[in-house]
């Protein structure tokens, strides 16, 4: 009797894969010594490609070697980013069900928005992000060019909020404030200290507010009109470090993986950060102080049944109050670019420095998102400004402007037929009105 060698192989039938046991007569015949295998026909080794799935379990396609080709480019490139923090060696393998947090309605809300203001042969790049309070739940990312995800971009006055957060944690009240000229110098290097007590303030450096007026400010009206010498003064009074850390807490990161850099102009949006970053911030507010760490994917599925699910990280990093304090003050900043979507919203328009870039960054109670646009040449060697875009010729772009009305297309469509909650109101006693720095 002839001895039987088992062989653990891939049986391929009807373009499936399956893996399994098959038990074959020994590899030589005996006659000749012509080895069997020489003579059967052999079936090709298929391994199926890898695939995502929307938050509905819905196929949106396989998953591209170079997310370029994708129909959404940003959102893949996020998909393989966050699979391969997991296991690197998982997408070379193939054979991937990757479940992910994505709305195709909100990521077409999004991509429509983003394709009315910005061209894709344009050397600008918009692009936009909406994540979920609460859950960090990514729902869309959209850019404005098939070429994954958009650049780092210097934040510019959208991180002014974090600057207000800090100055309310601090015992300030809305209707504290400065009295303020167009244009601001550090009093000393030790009036700005960061987070290792190095003195990093530069007295030969000017801050200059583009519309030089000389007036009293308040939290609330130096935020509503995002003031730069304002917010030096309140990054002063409250501590630089306390400001960074604060950004920290919720959520925001440089785009290059490189620590938050931690100058004295930190409060006027100098570090280059992605739109899943800023929205991500915004959110720790939306959900009154609970920060989600972002995420795209729920589960990957091998096609040997392996599964690997992930549930959102989330821990409350500011007081709910706090948090409804910077709410009441950024729907007030909001500005009527953004209003009338049918959901209340808060949020702050974010121009940098010279027109190097512009955002726009808010939320309603149940979605937070960002915009970000700049050139993809360098923002500040090729400036917004006199530039046409989208097929219009804008003589500058703040973020009132193309991030703003990009925000308020897509939140509009994103938000209808979903869930109508408000804001919850600031406490009066404890944060309106003045109590030290009133105006006199």
């Amino acid at each position: 009797m002839k001895p039987l060698r088992v062989l653990v192989g891939v049986v391929v039938a009807a373009g499936a894969v399956v893996a399994g046991v098959a038990v074959l007569p020994s590899l030589w015949d005996g006659a000749g010594g012509t080895p069997a295998r020489d003579r059967l026909p052999v079936a090709p080794m298929v391994v199926r490609k890898n695939v995502w799935l929307d938050a509905q379990g819905t196929v949106v396609e396989e998953l591209p070697d170079d997310c370029a080709d994708s129909r959404h480019p940003y959102f893949c490139q996020r998909v393989k980013t966050e699979v391969g923090t997991h296991d690197e060696r998982l997408l070379a393998r193939g054979g991937l069900t990757i479940r992910t947090t994505l709305d195709q309605t909100m990521q077409e809300a999004s991509q429509r928005a983003v394709d009315a203001y910005v061209h894709r042969d344009d050397p600008q790049v918009a692009g936009q992000a909406m994540v979920v309070p609460g859950s960090g739940e990514i729902r869309a990312l959209a850019t404005s060019r098939g070429t994954g995800e958009p650049r780092g971009l210097q934040q510019g006055s959208t991180a002014m909020a974090y600057t207000l957060a800090a100055a309310f944690e601090n015992g300030l009240r809305s209707e504290d404030g400065f009295a303020v000229s167009g244009s601001y110098r550090m009093p000393g290097f030790a009036a700005f200290r960061d987070c290792q007590d190095r003195k990093v303030g530069d007295p030969t450096h000017e801050v200059v507010d583009p519309r030089r007026a000389d007036r009293f400010h308040t939290l609330r009206s130096g935020t509503r009109e995002t003031v730069p010498t304002f917010f030096m003064r309140l990054e002063e009074k409250v501590g630089l470090c306390e400001t960074v850390e604060m950004a920290r807490r919720l959520g925001l990161a440089r785009a290059d993986g490189h620590p938050l850099s931690e100058y004295a102009t930190f409060t006027l949006g100098i570090n280059e950060v992605d739109p899943v970053s800023v929205a991500t911030s915004y959110a720790t507010f939306a959900a009154r102080g609970r920060h989600c760490a972002p995420m795209a994917v729920t589960e990957i599925r091998a096609d040997s049944g392996t599964v690997r699910s992930f549930v959102p990280r989330c821990r409350q990093v500011l007081d709910p109050a706090v948090a409804d304090a910077v709410t009441g003050v950024l729907s007030d900043a909001a500005g009527d670019a953004v209003k009338g979507i049918g959901r209340d919203v808060a949020g702050l328009p974010g121009t940098v420095d010279a027109h190097a870039a512009a955002w726009y960054a808010g939320y309603t109670p149940g979605l937070a998102s960002a915009v970000g646009l700049g050139d993809s040449r360098g923002g500040f060697r090729h400036p917004l400004t006199d530039v046409t875009i989208g097929g219009r010729l804008y003589s500058s772009v703040p973020g009132s402007s193309i991030p703003a009305r990009i925000w308020k297309d897509s939140m509009t469509a994103a938000v209808r037929g979903t869930e109508e909650t408000a804001f919850v109101k600031p406490d009066a006693g404890r944060f309106g009105g003045c109590r030290e720095a009133c105006a006199r």
